[in-house]
C-alpha cells in the first residue's frame, strides 16, 4: 500500500483515501516497532474522525503489546506534556490541526517529546507501514484512561508570577477547537475577565475552520476586543498548538513581532540564552536579541527542525512567524498557551498595551505578512528569483528556499512542506512604500507561475 498522508514533519490527509482506520492502524503499529515503545501516550483533538482513528491507532499499538496512556480529547501540546510527565516511550496525537473537515492526521513524539520527522524517523514509519509489517507482542498491550489535566494547567501556571497579575479583560476565541478545555482549566488560576468566543469544541466547525492566519477568520475576535473594549485577543488553531494575538485595538499582531517581543522578554533574566528562528523575516529579531544580549540561532522553519535545533544549541526560546513558539522548559516543544499567558503578564508588569509594545518595531522592520501562491512550477520560479535577485545581493542564504538579503530590504522565498504552494515574506528597514514595492516586483516576477492566491 502506498500511504501518501506522511509529510516533512507530521502526517496529514483528506478522508479516506489517504488516511483511515486501516492506515492508521498500521502506522501505530509501526510507531510501536520504530521506538521499541512499552508505553506511548494518545489524544485526540474535536474532528468527527478523530475518536474512530484513535481507536484503531491504539489497536494497533496494543497489538505491539504497548501500553496506552489515553488522555482523550486535548490539544497537542498536551500529548507532549504528558509523554514527558508521565516518562513514556512516545506520544501520538490525532489532529489535522487547521486543514479542512474532511481531512485529519497524526504528530508523533518520541520519548520527552522529541519530534519525530522525516529527518528522523518518520520515514521508516512510512516504510512499516506501507509494508504492512506488523509488530505483535507476546501479550496485547492496554488501554488506559490517563488524566494529568490539573498537572499540565498548573505547569502551564508557572510561566507566569500570579502576583504580578492584575484584573485584564481579554477575549478568547478557541475556533471550536479545543483550546476552551485548557482555558476553562486557566481560568480559576488567573485574575482576568474572559469573553470567551466559538468555545465548545465542536468538530462540525459551525463557525468556519480554525485558522486565524486567515485574513477571513479574525473578524469575530476583532469586533469582541472593540466591542468590550478588551486589553488583549486571543485565538488559537484547532489544536492551539499556535497562538495569534490581537491588541487592545482589535489590530491583528503578525507573529513575527510576538517571536521578538518573547525573545527580550525571556532573556531578560537569561542573558547569553541562544534564541532559535526561522528565515522567512529576521532583522527584527536580529536586532533584538542582539541589543538583549543573546544569541540568535537560525533553523529550517517547521516545527520539528525548529526543536531539533532547539535541543541542538539549548535554546531558552524559539519562535516562528507562524505563530509557533518554543519554550525549553516545556521539553523545548512548541505551546499555544505559554506565550498569551507571557504577553498578558507583559501588559501588566509595563503597564503598556500590546500595540505600543510592537508598534515600534513594526515601524522599524514593516513586513509584508505571509503570501502563499500556488505555482505550476514551483523550483523553476524559485530558481529564476535566484538568477534575478542573486548576483546583486549582500547575501543569499539556502537554509529554507532562498534569502536574499540587500542594504534596506530582503525577502525570503521557500515552497510549503504542508501544502502545494510557495510562501513569500519580503521586510524593509523602516520603509513601508519600499517593503509593499518590492512585494509586487516579486509578486510579478511570480505571475506567470501563478495558478491561483
Amino acid at each position: 500500500m502506498k500511504i501518501t498522508c506522511f509529510k516533512a514533519y507530521d502526517i496529514r490527509g483528506q478522508l479516506p483515501n489517504q488516511l483511515n482506520s486501516e492506515i492508521a492502524y498500521r502506522i501505530g503499529n509501526a510507531t510501536a516497532a520504530y521506538l521499541g515503545a512499552k508505553r506511548i501516550v494518545v489524544g485526540r483533538d474535536m474532528r468527527l474522525s478523530s475518536a474512530e482513528l484513535t481507536d484503531a491507532v491504539v489497536q494497533g499499538l496494543n497489538d505491539a503489546g504497548v501500553e496506552v496512556l489515553d488522555v482523550g480529547l486535548c490539544g497537542t501540546e498536551m500529548v507532549y506534556f504528558a509523554t514527558t510527565h508521565l516518562n513514556a516511550d512516545g506520544g501520538i496525537m490525532i489532529t489535522a490541526s487547521h486543514n479542512p473537515a474532511d481531512y485529519n492526521g497524526l504528530k508523533l513524539v518520541r520519548e520527552d517529546a522529541k519530534p519525530i520527522s522525516g529527518d528522523s524517523g518518520l520515514s521508516d514509519i512510512r516504510a512499516l507501514a506501507e509494508g504492512d509489517v506488523r509488530t505483535m507482542g507476546e501479550v496485547a498491550g492496554a488501554r488506559k484512561d490517563t488524566d494529568v489535566f490539573n498537572e499540565y494547567v498548573a505547569h502551564m501556571v508557572s510561566y507566569v508570577d500570579i502576583n504580578k497579575l492584575r484584573p485584564l479583560k481579554l477575549v478568547v476565541n478557541a475556533g471550536n477547537g479545543v483550546a476552551g478545555i485548557a482555558i476553562d482549566g486557566l481560568e480559576p488560576h488567573l485574575p482576568f475577565e474572559l469573553i470567551k468566543l466559538h468555545h465548545e469544541p465542536d468538530g462540525t466547525f459551525p463557525n468556519g475552520i480554525p485558522n486565524p492566519l486567515l485574513p477571513e477568520n479574525r473578524a469575530a475576535t476583532i469586533d469582541a476586543v472593540r466591542q468590550h473594549n478588551a486589553d488583549l485577543g486571543i485565538a488559537w488553531d484547532g489544536d492551539f498548538d499556535r497562538c495569534f494575538l490581537f491588541d487592545e485595538n482589535g489590530g491583528f499582531i503578525e507573529g513575527y513581532y510576538i517571536v521578538g517581543l518573547l525573545a527580550e522578554s525571556l532573556l531578560r533574566g537569561n542573558a547569553g540564552a541562544k534564541i532559535v528562528h526561522d528565515p522567512r523575516l529576521t532583522w527584527n529579531t536580529l536586532d533584538i536579541v542582539g541589543k538583549a544580549g543573546g544569541e540568535a540561532v537560525q533553523s529550517k522553519s517547521g516545527h520539528s527542525f525548529i526543536k531539533e535545533t532547539m535541543r541542538k544549541v539549548d535554546g531558552i526560546y524559539g519562535g516562528e512567524m507562524s505563530a509557533h513558539h518554543y519554550f525549553r522548559d516545556f521539553s523545548y516543544a512548541d505551546s499555544g498557551m505559554i506565550p498569551w499567558l507571557l504577553i498578558a503578564e507583559l501588559l501588566c508588569t509595563t503597564g503598556k498595551p500590546l500595540s505600543e509594545l510592537v508598534g515600534e518595531r513594526i515601524q522599524k522592520y514593516p513586513a509584508s505578512g505571509e503570501i502563499n501562491r500556488e505555482i505550476s512550477d514551483p523550483k523553476a520560479t524559485l530558481e529564476l528569483l535566484n538568477e534575478r535577485y542573486g548576483k546583486d545581493a549582500i547575501s543569499v542564504d539556502t537554509t529554507d528556499g532562498y534569502s536574499f538579503e540587500f542594504s534596506d530590504w530582503r525577502f525570503n522565498i521557500r515552497t510549503s512542506n504542508t501544502e502545494p504552494v510557495v510562501r513569500l515574506n519580503v521586510e524593509s528597514r523602516g520603509d513601508q512604500s519600499l517593503m509593499e514595492a518590492k512585494t509586487k516586483e516579486v509578486l510579478a516576477l511570480m505571475e506567470p507561475q501563478i495558478t491561483s492566491s
